[in-house]
């Protein structure tokens, strides 16, 4: 078989939005073939963001999807372009204002992702110990292809953009059913290589804020197996064009068939299997986020390209391949929801379409096998005895033998409490458990309580959101906030000081939610332990899910459209039935 002589190339053409933030955000805009710009001109934008992206994505062989840039930030950009999201806060908010509770969390654990962004970034930026950084990424060996941009993952400075992806598809999905709520409070104003070798200066060895990197900073290739990473991205864009579809809505159409291109590529040409099997794309990326699966993500892609086109050839392959999924997931991962496994969501995301605009035959029977699991998966949550064990405090350990429960319990309290919208809009009173019936303000309450255990309502009376009350943990594993932005330069070598210093961080990672408590619901705030201390861009957009979820935003009912803060049909606008 013809090999394609087309490399996946990218590179830069300006600056974007990628998640939502007050500042400004500097996302990836790649020369990934399959996107053009938006109608809206940096000029015209209120914050003069382009959310634009130039994807010239070249495949002589369509065969193959031979070359997929593993790297941050090509999905970034891609994803970028699943922009997101937003501005989704006028960040006067931040650090005062009028906000409390759960606005207020919500306000911060946004704000964290500007805390997060790489390349160049402006002044406006409101996190103000952080400056440009890796501005020359993707120079890299026989590569020159400008990779700058994009969001480091967590306290390292690495960008991935498996968990990236993830970030963007979750976040979007809250914009969706959300914005209203997002509006009421302020905060929608724009919507719209790991190597463990310690003698090499590198991401994980060097401790160092990425304004002071000088190391080499590798980029890793896709050769054959990127089904997961490629359906990710497929969700991301798909959702991120209902995001855009009143505001722009030649974008939005253009995020929509970047998607389906993509889709193309990945499930009628491609060898298909998980990027973390190809030792040339994700066998380091690997030591952090090993992915376990790939068909949840290619049936999550598809059922967010049927919503974003209305084509139900995409809701065909999500229903049929919707068992082979779950049959392929991990037994550990049933009922959990985070970036290795998609099936807990897509379930809740497919009641949602048999009790609200059901399709009927061919799809009927997967979409009631999906009602039946969600229900369960919500049941295993509330039941006596739990599936999953609760700590003393409350937490729900959804993965007992993983660190960062906290990120965990969040999309658990995402997912039951946008089940319940879910029902309260059919008038559905309740969840049905078998012996035990749950009502809507049982499912309410649980989510609540997970997120209250996670702002200072448990045992060590900690809030685990950096900022948030008073008392929260301030040795955060995070290299730009435990080095003093002071005007010099540190190596890394100099900055083993501030990270083995007893003394709490010199920057406060305002909104970062960090991996949380033990089993036993000790916690070490220690910037040594990274799995006590360590935030992350997919567990922050886990805890924004479930923050919106729960803000009581008292909303009055027009036409049924908008009940309770959720938008009945702004996700079927595509479909016509």
């Amino acid at each position: 078989m013809e090999e394609s002589s087309k490399e996946y190339v990218h590179s830069i053409s300006g600056t974007g939005r990628l998640l939502p933030s007050a500042g400004r955000w500097n996302s990836i805009e790649v020369d990934f073939g399959l996107i053009p710009t938006s109608s809206y001109s940096k000029e015209a934008s209120p914050l003069m963001y382009a959310k634009s992206y130039d994807f010239r994505l070249s495949v002589q062989d369509k065969s193959h999807l031979k070359r997929f840039i593993y790297i941050v930030i090509s999905l970034i950009l891609v994803a970028a372009a699943a922009a997101l999201l937003t501005a989704l806060l006028p960040r006067k908010h931040a650090g005062g204002g009028s906000l409390s509770g759960l606005p207020l969390a919500l306000d911060y654990a946004l704000l964290f992702f500007d805390a997060q962004k790489s390349g160049f970034l402006p002044k406006s930026n409101p996190v103000k110990f952080r400056g440009n950084s890796g501005l020359h990424d993707g120079e890299w060996k026989q590569d020159n292809t400008s990779l700058v941009g994009g969001f480091y993952d967590s306290g390292n400075n690495i960008k991935f953009s498996f968990t990236t992806a993830y970030a963007i598809t979750l976040l979007s999905w809250t914009v969706i059913e959300y914005s209203h709520k997002y509006a009421a409070i302020g905060q929608l104003e724009h919507v719209g290589g790991a190597n463990d070798d310690a003698k090499v200066d590198n991401d994980i060895a060097c401790w160092q804020r990425p304004e002071d990197m000088t190391y080499p900073r590798p980029v890793f290739k896709c050769k054959s197996s990127t089904s997961d990473l490629a359906g990710e991205i497929i969700a991301a864009l798909a959702a991120a064009s209902l995001v855009f579809d009143q505001e722009d809505a030649n974008y939005s159409t253009r995020l929509a068939q970047t998607s389906q291109t993509l889709y193309e590529l990945a499930t009628k040409n491609h060898i298909k299997g998980t990027y973390s099997e190809d030792k040339d794309c994700g066998v380091q990326a690997a030591n952090l986020y090993n992915s376990s699966s790939y068909k949840d993500e290619l049936v999550w892609g598809a059922t967010w390209l049927f919503l974003a086109t209305g084509n139900f050839t995409y809701l065909s392959y999500a229903t049929e391949n919707f068992e082979a999924a779950v049959e392929e997931a991990l037994p550990s991962d049933t009922g959990v929801f985070y970036w290795n496994n998609k099936v807990a969501a897509n379930a809740v995301l497919l009641t949602r379409l048999r009790y609200l605009r059901d399709p009927g035959n061919p799809y009927e029977s997967t979409l009631k096998t999906c009602s039946d699991m969600a229900n369960m998966i919500i049941c295993s949550y509330l039941s006596t005895p739990n599936k999953f064990s609760m700590t003393p405090g409350g937490l729900i350990l959804l993965q007992p033998n993983k660190s960062a429960p906290l990120h965990f319990a969040a999309t658990a309290a995402f997912l039951s409490k946008i089940y319940g919208d879910y029902l309260n809009i059919i008038n559905i009173p309740g969840a049905n458990c078998g012996s035990e019936f749950f009502p809507l303000e049982r499912l309410q309450s649980f989510a609540r309580s997970q997120v209250n255990y996670m702002l200072g309502d448990n045992p060590m009376k900690m809030s685990y959101l950096v900022g948030f009350g008073d008392h929260f943990p301030e040795h955060v594993h995070h290299r730009a906030a435990s080095i003093p932005w002071d005007g010099h330069n540190y190596s890394c070598s100099q900055g083993e000081r501030w990270r083995d210093a007893k003394e709490s961080n010199p920057n406060v990672l305002l909104g970062a939610v960090v991996a949380g408590p033990d089993e036993d619901e000790g916690f070490l705030d220690t910037r040594n332990r990274p799995e006590y201390t360590e935030p992350t861009i997919a567990g922050n957009a886990g805890v924004v899910a479930a923050l919106v979820a729960l803000v009581d935003e008292p909303i009055t009912p027009r036409m049924n459209e908008v009940i309770g803060g959720m938008d009945r049909d702004k996700i079927f606008s595509k479909i016509i039935s």
